[in-house]
């Protein structure tokens, strides 16, 4: 079992999923990293971490490869561009990855937290989608999304994690959050 004054949970500060993956982490404790950008509004102030020009630089990704990877547009706005390039630095910093969302039929997830998902695919770590409309968690797995072994009692496995998901948090996501927390350092 983890404890949690070892722990660190990367995210990005944003409404929904991420302030209740930020909440769960601050009742228990554990240390938060959220990465943001100068002028993008936040919804948690613990631990945020303002990437500057030249770091945001670093998480750079070509929108054109993004959007034929996940199979649809992002358009070259600035604010997409950082909010991809924070994502960057989530994945990066945490070994395990938890999103709340949901997966679409040809196997991406829906959003710009569809492509935290597909880049912790690419970077080899375990990932973890909270389904909120079949209400499941599920884990990649032999290139497609399965239920995880052991069912839906999943467990945070790495001190270093990332949690993140779509500003739609529905109740049964945000009970999962709190779930996943109850279970992992109970």
């Amino acid at each position: 079992m983890l404890k949690t004054g070892e722990c660190i949970l990367y995210s990005g500060s944003a409404p929904g999923a991420e302030a209740e993956f930020g909440a769960q982490a601050e009742a228990l404790g554990i240390e938060e990293v959220n990465f943001t950008f100068e002028g993008r509004a936040t919804s948690r102030l613990r631990g945020i971490r303002v990437l500057s020009r030249e770091e945001l630089a670093k998480g750079d990704v070509s929108l054109t490869y993004v959007s034929r990877l996940l199979n649809r547009t992002y358009t070259d706005a600035p604010t997409i561009r950082k909010v991809l390039q924070t994502i960057w630095y989530q994945v990066n910093s945490g070994q395990e990855m938890y999103v709340v969302g949901t997966i679409l039929p040809d196997g991406t997830v829906k959003g710009g937290t569809g492509w935290g998902a597909e880049f912790a695919k690419l970077c080899n770590k375990p990932v973890y989608v909270f389904d909120q409309g079949k209400g499941a968690w599920f884990t990649w797995k032999d290139e497609k999304w399965v239920l995880p072994e052991g069912g839906q009692g999943i467990r945070i496995g790495n001190p270093r994690f990332t949690g993140t998901g779509t500003r739609l948090l529905e109740e049964n996501g945000r009970k999962a959050i709190r779930e996943l927390f109850a279970r992992s350092f109970a």
